[in-house]
């Protein structure tokens, strides 16, 4: 039985991550530590409130001496580390932020499981730091060239990216020099339930009910790696109860596609379900799918991202031999049912969207 400690486990990725962990090891004791900020939302861990083996604590990661007394309290073994700024448009106007949660974050993270449990001794030799990194630290890729691997160089070319690449080096830094256990994954795109509206897919499929314009950066031909959210939470899974102390890997979904490709995706299967549905028709009246015209008119090319990377794509051969790792869900199946999730928890979505994020993207939308 694993004693964990979730950080940012109210986000996006990390509340999937709990609420798949707790299903598969209901035995497990799991605490998440959120700051609850724009991107974190205690809503999206409520139907774990009355799980004995759960418990949700608000506070920040910086503060050290508050996760050293968690470690110590609760007797935690693993820390699974998910908490960061993630967003490269708000790390591009305000990089502070970025700075001082996915580095300064990180490394308080490591020193308080340096001290409570190799100074202090508090856990036993099987403890395990596992931290969530990203693709964009490799850079970008062109058309034809091979996917990032465990040993492409880093390259980051945001804030946001040099922020996470920095933090993977201090997690890195932390087992060769300290002998802490850790393991790192580098993940491609997520998509999924609890998706924050700021990213591209969840931004298009709730202006397309609104009516609102899909702004496209540049000519849309910008090339992603689409990994659906459970299968990402499988990943980290075998990494954590598999994986070798000290590795890295990589986890994709072995899943490119065009911006544009998408969202033309997202509006042709948006159209089909208002054509089937007429209570569609009635709960977003204003939707150019309720008067049977196609969402994809609301399509609007806009001025690219500054240092937009072209192309990000994971090979995941290494995890897939190590671990045994392959996507469970496939694009088809997971698009469908990140659709239904946002039409079946408009409250959700629509409580996140208060006014001043609505401001905020109306003001500076940016895509994924």
């Amino acid at each position: 039985m694993k004693r964990l400690l979730v950080t940012g486990g109210a986000g996006f990725i990390g509340s999937n991550f709990v609420h798949y962990w707790l299903e598969k090891y209901p035995n497990d004791h799991v605490v998440v530590l959120d700051a609850l900020t724009y991107a974190g939302n205690a809503s999206n861990l409520t139907a774990l409130d009355d799980v004995q083996n759960f418990e949700f604590v608000h506070g920040d990661i910086n503060d050290t001496s508050r996760v050293e007394a968690l470690l110590r309290e609760q007797e935690l073994d693993t820390i699974v580390h998910f908490a960061a700024e993630s967003h490269v448009d708000r790390s591009i106007e305000g990089p502070d932020a970025f700075i001082t949660a996915n580095i300064l974050g990180t490394h308080s993270l490591l020193k308080a499981a340096r001290q409570v449990w190799l100074s202090e001794g508090k856990c036993p030799l099987d403890h395990r730091f596992h931290h969530v990194s990203t693709d964009e630290v490799f850079g970008s890729l062109e058309t034809g060239d091979p996917g990032f691997s465990e040993q492409t160089a880093y390259a980051p070319n945001s804030p946001y990216s040099a922020s996470k690449a920095s933090s993977d080096f201090l997690v890195r830094a932390y087992h060769h020099t300290y002998g802490l256990n850790v393991t790192t994954s580098n993940c491609s795109n997520n998509y999924g339930p609890y998706h924050f509206p700021e990213k591209l897919i969840p931004l298009v499929m709730i202006n397309i009910l609104h009516g609102k314009n899909l702004p496209i950066y540049g000519n849309g031909m910008n090339i992603r790696d689409w990994l659906y959210v459970e299968d990402h939470a499988y990943g980290i899974d075998l990494v954590i109860n598999s994986g070798k102390v000290g590795e890295t890997y990589n986890i994709g979904g072995c899943n490119e596609w065009t911006n544009i490709d998408i969202v033309n995706l997202i509006c042709k299967l948006m159209d089909e379900k208002f054509a089937s549905n007429d209570l569609l028709k009635k709960r977003f009246p204003t939707s150019p799918a309720s008067a049977g015209k196609d969402s994809a008119s609301l399509i609007e090319y806009v001025k690219d991202r500054a240092g937009h990377d072209f192309r990000y794509a994971i090979d995941t051969s290494y995890i897939e031999a190590e671990l045994g790792y392959q996507p469970k869900v496939t694009f088809e199946q997971g698009i469908v049912k990140t659709l239904d999730w946002y039409l079946e928890n408009e409250d959700w979505w629509q409580a996140v969207m208060d006014g001043s994020y609505q401001a905020w993207i109306e003001t500076n939308y940016k895509a994924a």
